[in-house]
């Protein structure tokens, strides 16, 4: 079959990587793709967000399925532009409709989504300008730090967490008056939750689905998680915190009422479903939802994943995926990112990078990386990710830091403590 893959980061360079290896693949196309993703499948320069070109190369190229990566086109209603489009109507995407993918594009949906399914979450509160002096009352309910979300997608960048009060006002005052434009129109006031993180994955057509392998990511741009927050800096997997008894929690509590609740709610869902969870004192509980595989969490999920990905599309598309088991590697995958000089602030591009076939163990997935009359240069704030198998984590990361030092581009930097918390 012919794919189409919509995206051009680190995600997608691994799911690209995964659907390689697939004996039902004819083609595979990535729009934009990167310097990675062209040594797996064709790159057409199509911006994920241009319906009207992905409608016109799906019909060029008989492409027979649609991947998704990035959660923008989803919020912006790709999947319902091309099920409306008589056209190309038939071709299945992977990724929720409009919808559905307001458990991402919206924090007050996701909220009372969780509150309606009875799905173990933080108290909150929505707040406007119409009920901001509610919402200052409220801040005064909780105990410090303070946790202030923009509402609508902020590229990364719509979350606060605040120490003082006076702060906390201040900001929330500054969020709706435009800090994030009309992302932050509506801010969620949430209790703060202390634990340690955990993402989880799902793979669903609606009702059946399947759980991936879980993740922790490292989301700080300094060591021992400090600084400012960033797109991630690595992830590892599994969890070993995640035992278990603790799984078996995060599956009844969580992902069989989620998947069951958007039935009940009427909301078709055909994707994947990352569940960013804490665990406080070893009770899990939604921080958020992503209507999308994570990144990098996607550079340790899917090199576990020994199953045909392309298959499990399918089954997807088909509404039969209660039919598959996925098959797991029992080793350790980690990844440590690659960034620029000056990230997640101002930084460079165009620079060259070299030292990538030096590279035998392990697997270098492209971020944000494009190709220059045939210079592999750097063209985003996250620029590689260094993923490695291991028995153990430590064996693992051992392979991840070795190889993040072998390869050199001008502002290069990443963090040697990945895993430290474990």
């Amino acid at each position: 079959m012919n794919i189409l893959l919509l995206g051009s980061g680190g995600r997608e360079h691994a799911l690209a990587w995964k659907m390689a290896q697939s004996e039902k693949l004819t083609q595979l196309f990535i729009a934009p793709g990167n310097a990675g993703t062209k040594e797996v499948g064709t790159n057409v320069n199509i911006n994920p967000n241009d319906f009207e070109a992905i409608k016109a190369f799906v019909i060029d190229n008989n492409i027979n399925l649609i991947v998704v990566g990035p959660e923008e086109p989803l919020v912006r209603g790709v999947k319902d532009f091309v099920l409306n489009d008589p056209q190309i109507a038939h071709v299945p995407v992977i990724g929720p409709g409009k919808e559905g993918a307001k458990l991402e594009g919206s924090k007050e949906f996701a909220k009372a989504f969780m509150m309606r399914h009875d799905i173990p979450t933080a108290a909150y509160l929505s707040v406007t300008q119409a009920n901001l002096e509610e919402g200052l009352a409220f801040l005064k309910t909780l105990k410090a730090p303070y946790v202030l979300k923009a509402d609508g997608l902020a590229a990364g960048k719509g979350v606060l967490i605040l120490d003082e009060i006076t702060e906390a006002e201040a900001e929330l005052k500054e969020m709706l008056s435009g800090k994030f434009g009309d992302a932050s129109s509506t801010v969620v006031i949430e209790e703060f939750l202390s634990g340690i993180e955990l993402s989880v994955f799902v793979l669903t057509d609606g009702h059946g689905y399947v759980v991936l392998p879980e993740a922790k990511d490292y989301k700080r741009i300094g060591e021992g998680d400090t600084g400012l927050n960033t797109g991630g800096m690595g992830a590892i997997s599994p969890v070993p915190f995640a035992d278990d008894v603790f799984m078996k929690k995060v599956h009844d509590r969580i992902v069989k009422p989620t998947i069951d609740g958007l039935a009940n709610d009427n909301i078709p869902y055909k994707g994947f479903v990352f569940i960013g969870l804490m665990s406080v004192e070893g009770e899990p509980y939604v921080i958020e939802y992503n209507v999308r595989m994570g990144d990098p969490e996607t550079e340790v999920v899917i090199p576990r994943i020994k199953t045909d990905l392309v298959d499990l599309f399918e089954a997807v598309a088909a509404g039969e995926l209660r039919k598959k088991t996925i098959e797991v590697d029992e080793r350790f995958a980690t990844t440590v990112m690659c960034v620029s000089g000056g990230y997640p602030e101002a930084y460079e591009k165009d620079k060259e990078i070299s030292g990538l076939e030096k590279i035998s163990e392990g697997l270098v997935f492209h971020a944000g990386t494009a190709d220059k009359d045939g210079q592999v240069v750097t063209s985003g704030g996250r620029v590689i990710a260094m993923t490695a198998y291991g028995n153990t984590k430590e064996e693992a990361l051992k392979q991840s830091f070795a190889n993040a030092q072998t390869v050199t581009y001008e502002g290069k930097y990443f963090r040697s403590d990945i895993g430290f918390d474990l």
